[in-house]
């Protein structure tokens, strides 16, 4: 039993900072066993702490969400800096291309959000059996451990003057932001809402393909927004996931089909788009070209996957309708 309640941890400690640095191409294949035994406490350690939070609070994907959001704040705002650092991204493939802060706080914070935290959860989550999907894994030593790793793994990065925080150092105006940021996202997260479960409402809920389809599209057309006009997009667009989703996930046609179609849509969208984005350290063409087909071959199996996992549910009649706010 302790076993079976540690795989999934495991998963979510690979699985994390694979789809966070390497899913939208940052890495070539041939740096993954690096990038998950040093990336692998911070992002997935977060990940686990944030998923074990949600469950144990009974607050489902809002707390989730919210707590995601929170921890991109403070990885990219207290531990590397890179919200603030303007030449962060210099000795990158990525010099000259950086956004300004507020298309690269929408992106750095809405890209952990997704790919840190909450597609990694999904995924690890829908290959769960029905009872053991949504319970807490980890004992009071668990949690202490995971969140030790975690620290570590953020010490690691910051203390890194050289490849973490390049030199660079917040002024008491960044940093009283980021910190007011993240105190206002884990309050909401806290409040009582989250852990009431209303009874299921009756109304029109996209079928869950066509809810992923929509939102993969959404995502390839924000990559030619930029700039203002980028930013008041994914304004819009994030208003109105707060506004729909959460509408839909209290009817009774919500399903966690919904939650792996919106979840995956994400995933794929950053694996197609690894093939237009540089990556962080020099590569060969043919390294290049095989990384992204990994990629791409590895996040479309892993969406598909996941959905055929909660679709066979179904069609056993072991379906369970999702909890309140169970959705991206």
């Amino acid at each position: 039993m302790e076993r079976a309640r540690w795989a999934p941890v495991v998963a979510l400690l690979v699985l994390a900072p694979w789809a966070a640095e390497a899913s939208w191409g940052g890495f070539p294949v041939t740096w993954y066993p690096l990038l998950i035994l040093f990336l692998g406490p911070l992002y997935g350690g977060a990940a686990v702490l944030i998923r074990e939070a949600a469950r144990r609070s009974g607050g489902g994907w809002p707390v989730i969400v919210l707590l995601a959001a929170a921890f991109g704040v403070v990885q990219a705002g207290l531990v590397d800096q890179s919200l603030f650092n303007p030449g962060f991204l210099d000795d990158t493939e990525f010099a000259g291309s950086a956004p300004g802060f507020a298309e690269k706080a929408l992106d750095y914070v809405g890209n952990h959000v997704l790919l840190s935290i909450c597609a990694p959860i999904m995924l690890v989550e829908a290959f769960l059996r029905t009872p053991y999907r949504h319970r807490p894994w980890l004992g009071g030593r668990g949690l202490l451990g995971v969140g030790v790793l975690y620290l570590l793994g953020s010490l690691m990065i910051f203390a890194d003057d050289e490849d973490g925080r390049k030199g660079f150092v917040l002024s008491p105006a960044q940093l009283g932001l980021a910190v007011a940021v993240i105190v206002a996202l884990v309050g909401v997260a806290l409040l009582p809402r989250w852990r009431r479960t209303p009874r299921p409402g009756v109304g029109w809920v996209p079928h869950p393909l066509l809810f992923g389809s929509v939102l993969l599209a959404v995502h390839i057309g924000l990559w030619f927004a930029t700039g203002r006009l980028g930013v008041g997009v994914r304004v819009a667009v994030v208003v109105a996931a707060v506004v729909l989703v959460p509408a839909w996930s209290r009817r009774a046609g919500w399903s966690p089909r919904h939650v792996v179609a919106g979840w995956s849509a994400g995933l794929i969208a950053a694996a197609a788009g690894a093939a237009f984005a540089p990556a962080y350290v020099p590569t060969s063409t043919v390294l290049g070209v095989v990384s992204d087909l990994a990629v791409v071959v590895l996040a479309g199996a892993l969406a598909a996957g996941a959905y055929r996992r909660v679709v066979s549910e179904r069609s056993d009649g072991r379906d369970v309708r999702a909890e309140y706010g169970d959705a991206p």
